[in-house]
């Protein structure tokens, strides 16, 4: 079983074919034509995949076995353009261990599949599957002629995967012995479902015990409890605080009470939920990874539009810290934010060169002050302490 930092080599894609039904499945997990622009290279294992969420039926914990998480994340080219990036699974018959990096280290995202071809030739495995059978598996054409339903690891994942009950201790386990948990964050996250579970008891104590949480993070400078209900009533239009916002600009996340005001008791933002997983990223800063206008859904197949973008940060993704049934998920979904839960903030390195450039000014003018230097966890810090 590999462990996460194992380096693996991907097999070719003849080798890959060969483990394949004609569906293009192995064990029903569909490997992706997206997947075909990693073979051959080398990569560490992310995480192992021995778990993972389900969300196209009520959101619920599934589990599933010789699976790992590389840090490969699926781009959607053949799959009709989704925005969605997953992180992608992997069978462990599709990879074999390697002794370290080669000189075809890879980066996160794959280029297109726009070589692939449904009639083209290729390598056909003795099954019978082909890469033309592959691509052919990623979407089933309307009988009207209307949208595609597509098809994708995320659309099939209740169907190779199997029940995993919220409350066995066995899973949280093996998130620490498999690696993909650290002892500290590990005993972190079931102090936190232990006293969320007494919050949830229903004996009238939950306000106070939410004061004394709050106040204790405080002390050590954690994050408040993460699971408060929106200000806005039910039925009330929510702000949209529109920036406009491009890849690549750089901006701060607002408090956690600033964002409350801006969903209501539902916690949504015109139909967007803010989760308990995006409170850590609170106060941080981060530059703009893409603006997200189309994804798949997942319980129908078909593509959505959005009328408003979501805006996707760099390196931020949920990491299952407070999620219900679900701790320590290795899936790491992309959370997705509304303009109006950010502000624009100048660049790091635009910063530092501006407060140099206010230093000679100082300097030459007579002045003497001294230029302010940032403090821990402000704009010069990509993350709040956790």
């Amino acid at each position: 079983m590999f462990r996460p930092g194992d380096w693996i080599e991907v097999r070719s894609k003849h080798e890959i074919l060969q483990t394949l039904d004609k569906d293009g499945c192995l064990e029903g997990m569909p490997f992706m034509p997206e997947m075909f622009a990693w073979c051959g290279k080398r990569m560490q294992v992310f995480k192992s995949a021995h778990k993972t969420c389900d969300t196209v039926f009520p959101v619920r914990s599934r589990r599933l076995e010789r699976s790992v998480h590389l840090t490969t994340r699926c781009d959607g080219s053949a799959h009709g353009g989704c925005q969605a990036g997953c992180l992608l699974f992997w069978k462990e018959a599709w990879l074999r261990p390697a002794n370290g990096p080669g000189a075809d280290n890879v980066a996160i995202v794959a280029p297109p599949v726009s070589r692939l071809s449904a009639t083209a030739p290729s390598a056909a495995a003795p099954a019978g599957c082909t890469e033309a059978d592959v691509l052919r598996a990623t979407q089933i054409p309307a009988a009207d002629g209307t949208d595609p339903t597509f098809v994708c690891q995320a659309t099939r994942l209740p169907y190779f995967t199997q029940d995993l009950n919220p409350f066995d201790p066995r899973q949280y386990l093996r998130d620490l012995l498999s690696g993909n948990v650290r002892p500290w964050p590990w005993l972190r996250g079931l102090i936190y479902i232990t006293y969320r579970n007494m919050i949830n008891l229903g004996i009238g104590w939950g306000a106070l015990l939410r004061w004394i949480y709050d106040r204790f993070q405080a002390l050590i400078g954690g994050i408040p409890y993460p699971r408060r209900e929106g200000v806005i009533p039910l039925g009330e239009p929510t702000p949209s605080g529109e920036l406009g916002l491009q890849v690549g600009e750089w901006v701060r996340v607002k408090s956690y009470r600033e964002i409350l005001a801006t969903v209501n008791e539902g916690n949504r933002n015109r139909g967007l939920f803010f989760d308990a997983e995006q409170v850590p990223y609170c106060g941080g800063i981060y530059p703009v990874q893409k603006l997200i206008t189309k994804i798949i859904n997942e319980n129908t197949g078909k593509m959505m539009n959005m009328k408003t973008p979501c805006i996707v940060l760099e390196d931020v993704y949920c990491r299952s810290r407070y999620s219900d049934c679900r701790m320590f998920c290795p899936r790491s979904i992309l959370t997705y934010w509304r303009e109006v839960w950010l502000e624009r903030v100048p660049a790091p390195e635009t910063a530092r060169l501006e407060q140099a450039h206010c230093a000679m000014d100082g300097v030459a003018a007579g002045v003497g002050k001294s230029v302010p230097q940032p403090a821990q966890g402000d704009a010069l810090t990509r993350r709040p302490a956790a």
